[in-house]
């Protein structure tokens, strides 16, 4: 650590400081054309799933013939749009939303290194705990942002080209519309909330290197992996362990009652990846030797 950071370390930094910090780094990620173009991406998801849909069902059959693996949402969409929402989420979550995550949050120290103004802003009365909590805060507001932009335009165009109205739960019930949206937006926090871990692990990654691209590549490429990993029936006894194997528990929010055992699993599990890979950065970042 410099001079300069240390005297600024002990210099008392005040909330409405700390809140400015993060507000620039919000500024500063979402005006990115990177990040504009994977939240189009995104919204762009549920567009091509509702068309789809639409022309599928166009002579009256059913969407996919009434048959597929998941959550048996699409079956439902022609019946009310609402289930577009569900969806969309379900078809984003594996791949698209968790990408999209991996991307900001590898960048978010490796891509700082990388244009030389990361030793910049640890002069300023940030302190380097500071520093990656603000860009740990804005992954994780990115993380929430993106999954409202798959559910906003899920609903719109499941709205546009599908009837609304009461909602049928997994179980049978029927709730009113209203409650029926309360749901879908307890199920894009759910959502949301499964890609802490994978926030927390690319921010980890992003200490490691200096390179932005090779980051956001690490990061991207171990989701992949993880995935893969837990479709091996023969590591059915890891699987548990894995980030990502509790994501589609989001559907037992549309259960009458709500199953809320393996959405504890999920938060649980992702608050772990947060504790673990979150204090894995901060021990990195801390000791770094930042000289770019």
């Amino acid at each position: 650590m410099s001079r300069a950071e240390v005297v600024e370390s002990v210099r008392p930094v005040s909330p409405l400081w700390t809140f400015g910090l993060l507000r620039n780094e919000l500024v500063t990620t979402f005006r990115r054309w990177r990040t504009l173009a994977l939240l189009a991406v995104l919204a762009g998801v549920p567009i091509l799933v509702g068309i789809a849909v639409k022309i599928e069902t166009g002579d009256g059959s059913s969407p996919g013939g009434g048959a597929g693996g998941g959550p048996a949402f699409i079956s439902q969409i022609t019946n009310n749009g609402l289930f577009l929402v569900f969806t969309a989420l379900a078809a984003t979550l594996p791949f698209f939303l968790p990408m999209a995550v991996g991307v900001v949050a590898g960048d978010a120290i490796a891509g700082e290194a990388g244009s030389g103004t990361l030793r910049y802003l640890l002069v300023a009365p940030a302190g380097r705990s500071r520093l990656l909590l603000t860009k740990y805060a804005a992954v994780l507001l990115f993380c929430l942002a993106a999954t409202l932009v798959v559910a906003v335009s899920a609903l719109t165009v499941g709205a546009l080209l599908f009837p609304l109205g009461d909602l049928t739960t997994i179980s049978g019930t029927r709730i009113g519309f209203a409650e029926g949206v309360g749901r879908a937006l307890l199920i894009a926090l759910a959502v949301a909330a499964s890609l802490i871990g994978v926030a927390a692990l690319g921010l980890f990654v992003s200490t490691l290197t200096g390179s932005g691209i090779a980051a956001m590549a690490t990061t991207v490429g171990l989701l992949i992996t993880v995935q893969i990993l837990d479709q091996i029936p023969q590591l059915h006894a890891l699987h548990p362990y894995f980030f990502s194997h509790y994501w589609l528990s989001f559907a037992d929010l549309l259960r009458e009652p709500v199953y809320w055992d393996d959405l504890a699993k999920n938060l649980g599990l992702q608050a772990l990846y947060a504790a673990v890979f979150g204090s894995a950065a901060w021990a990195r970042f801390t000791a770094k030797d930042i000289t770019a």
